[in-house]
C-alpha cells in the first residue's frame, strides 16, 4: 500500500505561480512513477506531468514550458512548480503513484486561477 497526502493548492491570480507537493508513505520502494493529473468541473481528469523512478519526464502539451515535476526521493516527495497559471488551469489536481499494475491516488488538493 501507498499513501499519497497532497499539499499547496490555493487560489492565485493569472500569471502567478504555485508550487503542489505530494508527499508518498508506504511501499514506496514499489513505485516505478509518479505524476499529477487534473481534473476540472465536467471534464475528464488528464495527466498534467509524470516523472519515473529513473528521473524521466512527461508533460501535457498545454503545460509545457510552464509547468515542473521534480522529486525529492530522500523525502519522498513529488512536486509540480507551476508558472504563469491561466484561468483554465483551474482544476483539482491529484497526486498518482503507479506501482504496476496498480495505482494509488491523492485525496487532491483545488487550485483556482483567476482572471
Amino acid at each position: 500500500q501507498v499513501q499519497l497526502v497532497e499539499s499547496g493548492g490555493g487560489l492565485v491570480q493569472a500569471g502567478g505561480s504555485l508550487r503542489l507537493s505530494c508527499a508518498a508513505s508506504g511501499s514506496i520502494f514499489s513505485i516505478n512513477a509518479m505524476g499529477w493529473y487534473r481534473q476540472a468541473p465536467g471534464k475528464q481528469r488528464e495527466l498534467v506531468a509524470a516523472i519515473t523512478s529513473g528521473g524521466s519526464t512527461n508533460y501535457a502539451d498545454s503545460v509545457k514550458g510552464r509547468f515542473t515535476i521534480s522529486r525529492d526521493n530522500a523525502k519522498n516527495t513529488v512536486y509540480l512548480q507551476m508558472n504563469s497559471l491561466k484561468p483554465e488551469d483551474t482544476a483539482v489536481y491529484y497526486c498518482n503513484a503507479e506501482s504496476y499494475p496498480l495505482q494509488y491516488w491523492g485525496q487532491g488538493t483545488q487550485v483556482t486561477v483567476s482572471s
